[in-house]
């Protein structure tokens, strides 16, 4: 059965709050007493995983009274926890603890982050929010995750805690601004998604370059393909070529070609579907690299903008 999505990894929780591993929910056990090697501590709290000495206990949790060393269980009627050690005289000589193992805590938190993060953006936002071509979620989600997560970790010890407003103030802010179309993510067509977003695909460093484009693409989405054919100068011996979209293949898969080793001379220059494109470098000197590649990805201009600070509401007559 499938599951919702979990917006952040334990990486990402860590990098916005580093302290994160100071808030497991841990609790140290005291009041032990011993009759025949049963240890047993009362008004413990619901024990499901224990600790000795920092390490879990790997016996069994026995269901009839502990009567091997590792053994234990909880009886809930009783509010009393039960442990079988003969090795140990006293059990207050250690330190017990119970707790949950702080991975699976953390993958529960960053769960429950995701599906309150899921409830607090707008109903035009997809239900559940989208991976990118790398299979990622958007930096703003992760985030955005992340921090609502650390907000959770921390106020099951301090409800009050300060720390704990100021990242969900940024949480919100970023909740803001999904939501009022100030933010972007990477799966929506934007006001310029027609005018191409250019990405490396390889490209030496210093080397001359696409750096704009101009014009509105007239088709449907495409990952426009650009390559230098010829390297050199920009004195007429450089040269590029473009491919587009065919029946079978987007353009970064080499469709169709549409511009063939055209010189490259600084200015706006033939893309195809209504853009052009201009290539240049960081100084007067530098050159083309051949096999330099570029993809733009481009939507139609007159396709429906998803992320629009403008949206409308119902209104109705009483």
């Amino acid at each position: 059965m499938a599951t919702a999505p979990t917006y952040c990894t334990h990486r990402q929780l860590k990098d916005v709050f580093p302290q994160v591993s100071e808030f497991d929910t841990k609790k140290a056990l005291y009041g032990w007493v011993v009759s025949s090697n049963l240890h047993q501590c009362h008004n413990s709290g619901v024990v499901t995983v224990l600790y000795i000495d920092g390490n879990e206990v790997t016996g069994t949790e026995n269901t009839d009274e502990p009567n091997a060393n590792g053994e234990w269980r909880y009886i809930e009627e009783q509010d009393v926890l039960q442990y079988y050690d003969d090795t140990i005289s006293d059990m207050n000589d250690k330190l017990a603890e119970a707790g949950e193992d702080f991975a699976t805590l953390s993958t529960r938190i960053r769960a429950n982050a995701s599906r309150y993060l899921d409830a607090k953006l707008d109903p035009n936002l997809p239900k559940e929010q989208l991976k990118d071509k790398e299979g990622n979620f958007d930096y703003i989600i992760s985030r955005t995750a992340a921090l609502i997560a650390a907000v959770f970790l921390i106020r099951s010890h301090d409800p009050t805690s300060e720390v704990a407003n100021a990242l969900m103030e940024d949480a919100q802010g970023n909740i803001d601004a999904l939501n009022k179309g100030a933010a972007s993510l990477s799966w929506q067509t934007t006001g310029d998604s027609s005018k191409g977003i250019i990405r490396d695909v390889s490209y030496t460093s210093g080397s001359v370059r696409p750096v704009d484009t101009r014009g509105r693409w007239s088709g449907s989405f495409d990952l426009i393909r650009v390559m230098i054919v010829t390297g050199g100068a920009l004195d007429g011996t450089a040269t590029y070529s473009v491919w587009v979209k065919d029946g079978d293949k987007l353009g970064n898969q080499q469709g169709s070609q549409v511009v063939t080793a055209e010189k490259i001379n600084g200015d706006y220059q033939s893309l195809a579907g209504g853009l052009q494109i201009r290539f240049g470098g960081s100084t007067k000197t530098s050159v083309a690299t051949a096999t330099n590649e570029w993809e733009i990805e481009v939507a139609g201009w007159q396709e429906e903008v998803d992320n629009s600070a403008i949206n409308s509401v119902k209104m109705t007559r009483r």
